[in-house]
């Protein structure tokens, strides 16, 4: 009881919440006690307090790896306007002087983001080493995982990484982890001992609604209509960018009233980051995206969801239409389902990682290397990426497996033929069972499309026994009319507007003016 106050105050100082939302008090607990914690949380859930107040109550610095720039912005700025001034993030946009620096303070903050990518580089993990790190945090864990939805070769590092950071404690976060997921993510970090703090990810709140298309033209004319009567703020995804690109131009013409943006992956970092900033603050109602968007994201009016592709994975659409009624209030999640779309994620599955052929040319590459006695310094690594012509994740994907294996130590390629046989067997193997996996992913995602059943307990029943009664409508398939839904009076952007000239106008004529 008295730990349980005491957290309690901690919480209402630090943050000025009046309690605990489901699992953060037992997950803070176990972290506090030294314990190394798996947590999966729903979305929305508040997943960043179960960090950032035990790095407040610790002795050492709490390391948070995370996968999006934005988001360790967006939390730096939060955490700094409530007062709370020793915090930091390291990532690309932070200058080479300006990362000295900070290394240079590092012992002066509490809490520290930074992404996978520069926890490789062997000064700034010396620096880290030589100071106390309390805690050791993972943000969207599942992307350890090779079974996860969002699966990245920079998150297999981590466990070494942990190991020269002298083993702190661990905590793995993540709102989509089925058991396989979970058991994956421990299995890499090596912490058998892990507890597990498991909560249902159903949401109360969501409505489901799939919708039945045969072209995309119809598409077209579906999304003109429930925008034109459901102002924003909406997220529509694509598994294409160049149809994001396109449909966000087609609805900045044919609903002008609505501030329209596209955001992927090939958009450049500060424009990124900028139009996130933007809808954050409502002057972006829609965004037309992919994937790349969304994670980390704790806006808390969206009210509209819309799938314009069918996504490749049940943890993907629980993770996406997530960010969905985070207050609380009903919200839609819409799937313009076309049985042509599937096509796009089989695609995007075969092309994942590389293939026999493309791991059969980069090892020969490298065994030429290694007769001659070249070393893999950059320029070295910028002609073969010229040469191989894959793509920046397949090439981090092999260095990782090839580092693993000792075919490649530091700069220098070892060649020996029968290993490198084995592992070239090894790896074709592996990529193949990932991606029969992840084919049978998609095919439960199309036969979760197609169901007749009720669409929420057919979504949920993989990862939980059971589901709380919605409080909206629950589904397409249980009955829902879409008319019945009460759009707002304005778009997000306008109202902004409105609230800042109406503020403005009392201030020069005055209240009672304004009253007439």
């Amino acid at each position: 009881m008295g730990e349980t106050l005491h957290l309690e105050n901690e919480l209402q100082k630090h943050f000025q919440y009046h309690s605990f939302r489901l699992g953060q008090r037992e997950i803070i607990s176990d972290v506090l006690q030294g314990k190394s914690v798996l947590g999966i949380l729903p979305t929305g859930s508040g997943k960043s307090i179960c960090y950032q107040l035990p790095s407040l109550l610790l002795d050492g610095l709490t390391v948070v790896v995370s996968p999006l720039i934005s988001l360790m912005i967006d939390q730096v700025k939060e955490l700094k306007a409530k007062n709370f001034k020793r915090v930091v993030a390291l990532n690309s946009f932070v200058t080479y002087s300006e990362r000295q620096m900070v290394m240079e303070q590092l012992h002066h903050y509490k809490l520290l983001y930074i992404s996978p990518e520069l926890l490789q580089q062997p000064q700034l993990l010396k620096r880290l080493s030589q100071l106390k790190i309390s805690l050791f945090v993972i943000d969207e864990a599942h992307c350890i995982s090779q079974w996860g939805h969002d699966f990245r070769p920079d998150y297999l590092k981590l466990g070494k990484v942990i190991e020269n950071l002298h083993h702190p404690p661990v905590l793995a976060l993540s709102a989509t982890a089925t058991p396989a997921v979970q058991a994956d993510i421990i299995k890499s970090l090596d912490r058998p001992r892990m507890v597990k703090r498991v909560y249902p990810m159903d949401r109360n709140n969501l409505t489901f609604a799939i919708q039945d298309v045969t072209s995309d033209q119809e598409k077209l004319e579906l999304l003109t209509i429930y925008l034109n009567k459901h102002y924003g703020p909406a997220l529509i995804y694509f598994s294409s960018r160049i149809q994001a690109e396109n449909l966000a131009r087609i609805l900045t013409e044919k609903l002008p009233e609505l501030q329209v943006a596209f955001y992927h992956g090939g958009v450049e970092p500060i424009d990124r980051i900028q139009i996130q900033q933007q809808f954050m603050n409502n002057q972006i109602d829609v965004i037309c995206c992919t994937s790349a968007f969304g994670m980390g994201i704790n806006k808390q009016n969206i009210r509209l969801i819309i799938h314009y592709h069918i996504p490749s994975q049940m943890e993907a659409y629980i993770q996406e239409v997530g960010r969905a009624g985070r207050d609380g209030k009903p919200s839609i999640c819409l799937l313009l389902y076309g049985r042509y779309d599937a096509a796009i994620p089989k695609s995007i599955i075969e092309n994942e990682l590389p293939e026999s052929g493309e791991i059969r040319m980069i090892m020969q590459q490298l065994k030429v290397l290694s007769e001659q006695g070249i070393e893999l310094t950059k320029e070295t690594l910028h002609d073969l990426n010229e040469l191989f012509q894959i793509s920046e994740i397949k090439w981090r994907f092999l260095r990782f497996h090839f580092e693993k294996h000792g075919m490649i130590n530091g700069k220098k390629v070892v060649y020996q033929a029968e290993h490198w046989r084995n592992v070239y067997e090894h790896l074709v193997k592996w990529i193949q069972s990932r991606s029969l996996y992840k084919m049978e992913e998609l095919q439960e995602m199309i036969r979760w499309a197609e169901s007749d059943d009720c669409l929420r307990k057919q979504l949920y029943k993989k990862f939980q026994s059971g589901y709380d009664p919605p409080i909206f409508e629950c589904c397409s398939n249980c009955g829902i009319d879409l008319e019945q839904w009460e759009a707002q009076a304005l778009p997000p952007s306008l109202q902004k507007d409105t609230d800042w000239r109406g503020k403005l106008r009392k201030l020069l004529l005055g209240a009672e003016h304004e009253a007439k």
